[in-house]
């Protein structure tokens, strides 16, 4: 500790020494008194720079002899190095004879110190030196460095383990009990139960304790299964054998016992069993290709590269030789980012520093591909792979309903309180009255006597609680989480929305939204790739103003006799030929393009001329589309090896070029770069990127020429690039070479001085030409938004592409119709005018001819307005983020939000990421609060797909990181449709009837024996039997109405698919309203008062029984219980319109259920039963003609009114879906079918066996001067005049004449 101070000590003396200014900061040591009285000097030069690029100083830090401690960084670079290196000289125990600590325990100890000093120092030291990072140093193979050349400090890491488990044998309990008791409802029943433990409450402890239970025990044995699944699955994958490095030998040992250091072997097709570092391969060039399917679904092979310095190693005895450290940061989610830094030993020089990143290391879950094998170190191990990291959960989303079911909880959590109250208090003042306070059959004892009011109140206001508090249904929870879970199959196995070219369906990764699905109001979607097929064509190429076309077509036919290039305009002359191959030798050389390996991976290569042309593979399809374009042109890219790039030209002669740098692509810079040098030693920097990134570095060359045609490719909606270049001299490229050298070995900001340095380089261009790729658009993708907006959702376009390109395919796929006018918001236009004029002109332009017209309340548009179109670039929507000048906080966004409130559909082209969730969290979070939607298919979707309330990712070409975080999975963006208006239409209707039914059957439930304490002296006497009281939510009614949310449908699936205005009818949570929730309580309400008073009335003053006896209280409660399973089963019914034979074994069967239960429990003495209060009980009710006709008659006064409400609304107020329901029964009863058949049953072949085509069954709505009228084929004798009845005015936006 004693050593550890001293150079604290130094270090904050040194820190200090820094900061002072003048003569003072630059001496080169100072002198400290130790605590020992010892002289210690500590370097103190005035930037480290010096050290890194020398690594000397006045004494030399590895002699023995020498007693100066100091900081010494790596000498083998000239760059400043971000870890201030402790390196202690031998002669340290020297220098402290006292302490007696060994060399090596000294070392550990001042390496320590200073390490920690460093995150000090390093930020103060000089305006050069790097801010510290939290990193970790890795010792390849265990070896530990040579003497002199650092302190060897061993460190732990977690092993290779997977645990993606939960729970463990001896937590399970305690920790899923812990779990469920969070939720509010659990911990509110577990407080009525202790309550009934504790006082004396009417009702005995299981009534609240069994349901309980069965909620806790259902959920745990669900939540245990699964956990044990996952404990199964971590077991295969941490016992898998993985091959290591030890002692110049191979080994093989389970994955979970690896650690980090360790140098492991991989084979081909093998996954890689932690995150490594690449060393070598087998490939002479040291690269490999991998597939990151399981990271993120890309099948593409990605190629990484190995270490300069190790790539030689073949062998396990050169790599068991190798002696290194590597430098990097700690573990981090993020698969796309690394930072870090090699030091390789040699025998005699200093360490070689190599850079390292992300195309250094192999993630675990990636697969090895067209690489025989490769050597690797294990850096992050366990749950520090970005895998592992990777599997945390993303934010949890709540639906509308799961909201308006907590609110209507806590409404009847009021009422249960507010029940409490009141009886409570009737029950003092009906005590107040001595003859009732003390009857002689119940005189109170001496401690009752003299108990404490307060007190007393309170206990029976516990008591009132625990007796009402049925009222809360706990087994709702559960009901709908079943429903949830077991309904988001009917997605998984549609066959419709399976994608056969791909092979795969609709996948679920949450169902907690299956009815968010119903309730969208705003699709925000992008379009490369979720509009577009992302499978690309090259189209044309344009050099110098001169237009190439491959093989001209002719009536879709390629001409025989056409050549390779095709020009559409005039021959170019001699002068344009050397442009022309340079622009196709950039196109070959400027990507990141792999070709397909043969068996023999390194061998000579077939030419195309020998009937096998090259296979390329690139995470990039436009990337693909131009390399091989360009081969149809003429000029044929072989591969990569050594480093070298070789293209095949005209003449079918190999030019090599050697590739010098890669300036990757980025989604800011929208471009990338290559600088490669050809044989005759000339260096080239190739670029090809956006017009919008390209044009402004472009000094040269025919740019209105080549701007004109990129703008016409991109109106016709094809994608276009940009290609330039520049001519480097050796002093040139030898700048460069340090400038990207300098930012890659950075490990703080590393992307920040990368760009920087990208910025710097890719200047000065000599524009070349431009490529137009095509992009088709995917099927049915226009009949899809179509219906949407039929449907009343506003559909919004996010995309990165160009305003032109991203508007033609708006038009393509009638989000845009030739009649819309078209409003731009874009920086054009506010360069012209200020954001201010524009915003206003805007608005009044679309607010104009709307303010005096009526407006549909849920798409915000007429029939009779104009119809707008909103065009906004990424930079305008910076701009109206942005506070307003006048220091207004509420800026432009309002206003903003009322222009695109009218209209119709808005594009928004030249997005970057953040900007479309902005743009997402914009709309959801403004005043109307409306349900959100995006859909996207690539890695820049993921932001708005987390933002929005749902986000479903198209499995497509750019990976699957949109579909591995979303919500919900589709293999096209047609299938959209039925998800949104068949799937989410279904999911709304049922689950809001369950909620509505829940609270409905328990006040029918509860409000009874509300009624009943006033004519018990509210004594809390429970109405119904203890036995009745735990199974009426748990049997007797729970099975009919999670049958119900699971497969009703009020209308078939094919009326759904074809008249999306349906989806209009539930929009907006319409079936959970305040004005439907007070109904469904007003006739639960009702219908207990016909139970209660119904049979009140028939038992007062009436004999019953045929030998005059009567009967007693608790067959008054049964009889009560009785008519209220039956009426609440009954409902339940008459609300089904789709009836299978699961519908009536159920609903039928519940009801027999319940009287099978009734005739056991009382007709038999049960042993385990102290008392047994319902014996004979159920029979004798039976058995009495009254009680016969009592059930009957109150079931049906009961039923009555909600009868006669729903034939009433429908015959004056019918919505859309009602009055449809009318006319497939009108249409379907004359051919005998049963109004209980679902329309879509019709397509059966049950069905089609009277005659009737497939054609002729179509059911068509036509708008015929205000009036709708069902068009029916003729058949049957039917006339389309016959049925025609009048109704309200509906918007359809299309045609007149809209399938049914």
């Amino acid at each position: 500790m004693q050593f550890k101070g001293i150079f604290l000590a130094c270090g904050l003396y040194r820190l200090l020494s820094y900061k002072r200014k003048g003569e003072e900061s630059k001496q080169t040591g100072k002198n400290l008194i130790t605590t020992k009285g010892e002289l210690l000097r500590a370097d103190s030069g005035p930037c480290t720079d010096n050290l890194l690029n020398q690594g000397k100083t006045d004494v030399d830090p590895r002699d023995p002899g020498s007693t100066d401690s100091r900081f010494v960084f790596p000498a083998s670079s000239t760059l400043c190095h971000p870890f201030l290196e402790a390196r202690v000289p031998h002669s340290i125990v020297n220098v402290f004879p006292d302490l007696k600590i060994q060399e090596q325990a000294a070392r550990a100890a001042c390496s320590s110190q200073i390490s920690t000093l460093s995150v000090l120092a390093t930020s103060e030291l000089c305006a050069g030196e790097e801010n510290w990072v939290d990193s970790r140093t890795i010792y390849v193979g265990h070896k530990e460095p040579p003497p002199g050349a650092e302190a060897y400090i061993p460190q732990r890491y977690p092993d290779n383990r997977i645990v993606s488990s939960k729970y463990t044998f001896w937590n399970f309990i305690p920790k899923n009990l812990f779990e469920q008791f969070r939720r509010i409802a659990n911990f509110y029943f577990l407080i009525i139960f202790l309550v009934q433990l504790i006082i004396d409450t009417p009702t005995s402890p299981v009534t609240s304790g069994l349901p309980l239970f069965f909620v806790i025990t259902v959920t745990a044995i669900k939540q245990g299964y699964e956990d044990w699944l996952r404990h199964k699955a971590d077991n295969a994958m941490n016992q898998c054998p993985v091959h290591f490095i030890q002692h110049g030998k191979l080994v093989r040992k389970q994955s979970r016992k690896l650690r980090v250091g360790d140098i492991v072997m991989v084979k081909e097709d093998e996954s890689f069993p932690c995150d490594l570092i690449f060393l070598s391969s087998n490939r002479g060039d040291g690269t490999c290709h991998v597939t990151t399917a399981s990271l993120d679904g890309e099948s593409s092979h990605k190629t990484h590269y190995a270490v300069q310095d190790t790539k030689g190693f073949h062998t396990e005895q050169d790599i068991d030789g190798l002696h290194a450290t590597i430098e990097c940061e700690q573990p981090q989610p993020d698969l796309y980012k690394f930072v870090g830094r090699i030091n390789v030993y040699n025998d005699q020089n200093d360490p070689v520093v190599r850079p390292l990143g992300s195309e250094n290391l192999l993630l675990r879950g990636a697969t090895l591909k067209n690489t025989e094998k490769i050597f690797g170190v294990a850096i992050y191990t366990g749950m520090e792979t970005k895998m592992a990291l990777n599997y945390q959960s993303k934010s949890q989303k709540r639906s509308a309903v799961e909201k308006s079911m907590n609110v209507f909880l806590i409404v009847y959590l009021c009422i249960l309180i507010s029940k409490a109250l009141i009886n409570t208090a009737l029950k003092y003042v009906w005590q107040s009255n001595p003859s009732r306070d003390e009857p002689w059959y119940n005189e109170k004892t001496e401690a009752e006597k003299h108990r404490n009011l307060f007190l007393s109140a309170f206990t029976d206001f516990l008591a009132f609680m625990v007796l009402f508090n049925y009222i809360i249904p706990v087994s709702m929870y559960v009901t709908v989480e079943m429903q949830k879970f077991l309904g988001s199959y009917f997605i998984t196995w549609d066959e419709e929305m399976f994608d056969e070219e791909i092979g795969e369906g609709p996948l679920v990764n949450t169902s907690d939204l299956n009815e968010e699905l119903g309730q969208v109001e705003y699709i925000f979607t992008d379009k490369t790739g979720t509009l577009t097929e992302n499978n690309m064509e090259f189209k044309e190429c344009c050099i110098e103003g001169h237009v190439y076309v491959p093989h001209v077509i002719c009536n879709g036919q390629v001409l025989p006799d056409s050549s390779g290039i095709d020009m559409i305009d005039s021959s170019p002359g001699v002068s344009v030929k050397e442009q022309e191959e340079l622009f196709f030798r950039a196109l070959c050389l400027c990507h990141t393009v792999q070709v397909k390996d043969d068996d023999n991976v390194d061998g000579p290569r077939k030419s195309p001329d020998s009937g096998k042309s090259c296979v390329y593979i690139s995470s990039s399809p436009d990337e693909v589309a131009l390399v091989e374009g360009i081969q149809r042109l003429g000029f044929t890219y072989l591969r990569l090896k050594d480093n070298y790039m070789e293209i095949l030209n005209r003449d079918n002669d190999i030019e090599r070029f050697e590739l010098l740098e890669i300036l990757s692509f980025d989604s800011v810079r929208r471009r990338m770069s290559v600088i490669v040098r050809s044989a005759t030693g000339e260096i080239y920097l190739f670029c090809k990127g956006a017009d919008s990134s390209i044009f402004p570095r472009v000094i040269e060359g025919k740019v209105d020429q080549i701007r004109s045609r990129v703008e016409r490719n991109a109106v016709e909606g094809l994608r276009t690039l940009c290609v330039a270049y520049k001519r480097l001299i050796p002093e040139e490229y030898e700048g460069v070479r340090k400038l990207l050298q300098a930012a890659k070995v950075a490990l703080q900001d590393r992307e920040k001085k990368l760009a920087d340095a990208y910025e710097q380089i890719e200047t000065d261009l000599i524009l070349l030409g431009a490529t137009a790729v095509e992009d088709r658009l995917q099927e049915k993708a226009a009949d899809t938004i179509e219906a949407l907006q039929k449907a009343g959702i506003k559909v919004w376009v996010l995309t990165g592409d160009k305003m032109e390109t991203a508007a033609a395919t708006c038009y393509a796929c009638k989000l845009f119709s030739r009649t819309t006018q078209l409003l731009e918001l874009t920086t054009k236009k506010i360069e012209e005018q200020n954001l201010h004029d524009v915003l206003f002109e805007l608005s009044k332009t679309v607010l104009r001819c709307s303010g005096s017209l009526p407006r549909d309340t849920f798409s915000g548009l007429s029939a009779d307005t104009q119809d707008y179109g909103l065009i906004i670039d990424g930079a305008a929507l910076s701009l109206i983020m942005k506070p307003r000048e006048d220091g207004n906080s509420g800026n432009y966004r309002e206003l903003f939000l009322d222009i695109c409130r009218n209209c119709s559909a808005v594009l928004c082209c030249r997005m970057a990421p953040l900007q479309k969730a902005q743009i997402v969290k914009l709309i959801k979070l403004s005043k109307e609060h409306p349900i959100t939607l995006a859909i996207g298919d690539g890695a820049n979707d993921v932001s708005m797909i987390l933002e929005a309330h749902v986000g479903i990712g198209v499995i497509g070409k750019e990976g699957r990181q949109a579909a591995r975080n979303s919500d919900y999975a589709i293999p096209k963006f047609k299938h959209l449709k039925k998800m949104l208006l068949v799937h989410g239409h279904f999911y709304y209707i049922r689950i809001s009837e369950l909620v509505q039914y829940f609270f409905y059957k328990n006040v029918c439930f509860i409000f009874p024996q509300f009624l009943y304490q006033f004519f018990c002296g509210f004594s809390q006497q429970t109405l119904y039997d203890t036995a009745y009281l735990t199974l009426y939510n748990i049997s007797f009614t729970s099975l009919p109405i999670l049958l119900y949310s699971l497969m009703e449908q009020h209308v078939g699936i094919d009326v759904l698919r074809r008249d999306p205005s349906l989806y209009r009818d539930i929009a907006k949570n319409a079936l959970l309203r305040w004005r439907v929730f007070i109904y469904w309580t007003f006739l639960g309400v009702f219908d207990a008062l016909v139970f209660f008073f119904g049979a009140y009335f028939m038992f007062e003053n009436t004999t019953v029984t045929s030998n005059g006896q009567i009967f007693g209280n608790w067959t008054f409660g049964t009889l009560v219980f009785t008519v209220m399973v039956f009426t609440v089963t009954l409902k339940l019914a008459l609300d089904t319109h789709y009836w299978t034979w699961i519908n009536h074994f159920v609903i039928w069967g519940s009801l027999l259920f319940y009287i099978v239960f009734s005739l056991l429990w009382g007709g038999i003495i049960w042993p385990f039963l102290s008392y047994q209060r319902m014996y004979y009980v159920f029979i004798q009710m039976l058995s009495s003609g009254p009680a016969w006709l009592s059930i009957i008659l109150l079931i049906t006064v009961s039923l009555l009114p909600d009868v006669l409400k729903k034939v009433l609304c429908r015959q004056l107020w019918p919505t859309a879906t009602e009055r449809i329901q009318k006319a497939s029964r009108q249409c379907w009863d004359r051919d005998c079918v049963s109004e209980f058949t679902p329309i879509a049953s019709v397509q059966s072949p049950s069905y089609q066996s009277n005659g009737l085509s497939a054609h002729s069954q179509t059911v068509m709505l036509t708008l015929w001067n205000s009036k709708e009228h069902l068009v029916f084929p003729p058949f049957a004798g039917l006339s389309n005049n016959c049925y025609s009845y009048s109704s309200r005015h509906y918007y359809h936006g299309a045609s007149l004449e809209t399938p049914v």
